[in-house]
């Protein structure tokens, strides 16, 4: 199984092909963000990779970032757990006023259908 270290909080062993959001709050009972769902729509699911960032990404991930902007980041919700990594969270429930981290996650990736590219 691989490792999921998780900066600050720990180091968690995770089920292969597991989504990262819901390795952050399932393992690591983290209070990650996933407003939308896990759909790659809002980006409040995004973390910073310290070490072991995939080479890959869904489109639908690479497509919402370059649409927001953001760089540096990946979201938690478009990334499988395959390998070890380790991830700082940035965007969390705590402080953000919202009044839960969001709407549950499917177990398989989404959008349908998933396509992969390059990050």
């Amino acid at each position: 199984m691989p490792k999921l270290t998780v900066e600050g909080i720990g180091v968690f062993e995770v089920p292969e092909g597991k989504r990262l959001a819901a390795a952050l709050r399932d393992e690591a009972q983290t209070d990650q963000l996933h407003a939308c769902g896990g759909k790659a729509r809002c980006t409040t699911c995004r973390v910073e990779f310290v070490d072991g960032e995939p080479d890959k990404m869904t489109v639908a991930e690479k497509n919402v970032l370059a649409a927001k902007g953001a760089s540096g980041v990946r979201l938690s919700c478009q990334v499988l757990c395959e390998t070890d990594m380790s991830v700082r969270v940035i965007s969390r429930l705590e402080g953000s006023g919202r009044k839960d981290c969001g709407s549950p996650l499917a177990a398989g990736l989404e959008p349908e259908p998933v396509e992969w590219t390059t990050k």
